[in-house]
């Protein structure tokens, strides 16, 4: 029997963040969106069932077709042969962004992480 290691989260949510129209990792409305390790969370990547998914936010004024497409690009070489679910959940205007008004998921290269939360948004870890 063959054992294949999932997906690694911590490696996919640096990718995203890697995408320049991309300014966080998000949570979902009740910070659901996460994949759970030891003593902490990834928020933002979900890699469960057999698949993996990443909701994000993104700038305003960018077409958000192209930005799902690098997106899923950036992930297909870290999932595994899983299938890939690209969720825009929120669009930022620079104005919002300026107010510090979005969880922002931070990876290192080390896959260290820390999250910052702005006003009205939900960022738990």
């Amino acid at each position: 029997m063959t054992i294949v290691e999932p997906p690694d989260a911590d490696q996919i949510a640096a990718a995203v963040l890697r995408q320049p129209a991309v300014v966080g990792l998000h949570g979902g409305r009740y910070g659901e969106v996460a994949t759970y390790l030891p003593g902490r969370r990834v928020i933002g990547v979900q890699v469960e069932g057999g698949r993996v998914a990443v909701h994000l936010s993104v700038r305003y004024g960018l077409p958000l077709h192209p930005i799902a497409a690098a997106v899923r690009g950036a992930v297909v070489p870290l999932a595994h042969g899983q299938p890939v679910d690209v969720v825009i959940e929120d669009v930022l205007t620079e104005s919002e962004l300026a107010a510090g008004r979005v969880a922002v998921v931070s990876a290192t290269a080390d896959g260290a992480g820390s999250v910052g939360a702005g006003a009205g948004r939900l960022a738990a870890q």
